[in-house]
């Protein structure tokens, strides 16, 4: 994996893992308001997502070789 799919997956990870902190009632973003800390982290898993699913993350066996072949060809940066 790349860089970049790593990164991205490691937000996810922390942005999900915050998200199920906050549903336990557990509020880590210390200093805010449960409600406001609800909607922060609802933000930022979901940009988290959106992120994550945007980006070609060439994480299967399959995508791998798809990445080789344009990698081989010039048809990536």
């Amino acid at each position: 994996m790349d860089r970049g799919t790593i990164v991205r997956t490691v937000v996810l990870i922390l942005a999900l893992a915050n998200q199920l902190l906050v549903a336990a009632g557990l509020n880590p973003i210390p200093g805010t308001e449960e409600s406001w800390g609800e909607i922060i982290t609802m933000v930022v898993t979901a940009t988290a997502s959106a992120w994550a699913w945007f980006k070609n993350n060439y994480v299967t066996l399959k995508g791998k070789q798809q990445k080789e072949v344009l990698k081989s060809s010039n048809l990536t940066k």
